[in-house]
């Protein structure tokens, strides 16, 4: 028997977890399940989606032919099932829902009611200022970010950049002022 919460009515503890088309999210998922499967729960594995533009001639007119309704949705929600059973296993019991939307909206609407709301931390910090801290602000239930030394991921762009010009200043701090002076090489 599912383990209910006394405010919830028949509703089983629930975690919706946010699966990255680039990541897919493998810590999230596995963290998210097993807070599901400690808590006797239901997982939901979400993604959002757009729709692309049909393309414009040079003329400025729409192409013709595009593709119909069903197949981006199609090829999009196929993509989403396979990476959550890539991560969980084939017989993972989530709950697999691929949502139009913005990231942050479909997140949102989709934890409201939820227990728990599961992300990888976002790759870029770029792009929509403080994603997962406006995600924390504006949630329905408590927020569970997996930082990137827990999942794994790879330094982004700007973080790399930044060190990099973080060991250049620290060398040439460590070099001002001394004419002929070479650090010892390294080995």
């Amino acid at each position: 028997m599912s383990e209910m919460r006394p405010d919830a009515g028949e509703r089983p503890y629930t975690v919706v977890v946010g699966v990255s088309a680039t990541s897919k999210s493998p810590t999230a998922l596995r963290w998210a399940a097993g807070q599901v499967a400690a808590n006797d729960g239901h997982l939901v594995a979400v993604r959002a989606w757009r729709v692309g533009a049909p393309q414009a001639s040079t003329a400025g007119v729409m192409a013709a032919a595009g593709p119909t309704e069903g197949e981006p949705e199609g090829a999009e929600r196929t993509a989403l099932e396979r990476d959550v059973e890539e991560v969980l296993g084939p017989d993972h019991h989530a709950e697999v829902r691929l949502v139009r939307g913005s990231d942050r909206q479909v997140l949102l609407d989709t934890a409201v009611g939820a227990d728990l709301l599961v992300i990888d931390a976002p790759r870029a910090l770029t792009g929509a200022p403080l994603f997962a801290q406006r995600l924390i602000y504006d949630a329905s239930c408590p927020v569970v970010v997996m930082p990137p030394h827990i999942s794994g991921q790879e330094p982004g762009l700007v973080e790399r950049a930044g060190r990099a010009v973080g060991r250049a200043a620290v060398r040439s701090a460590g070099t001002a002022g001394r004419p002929g002076y070479r650090p010892p090489a390294r080995r």
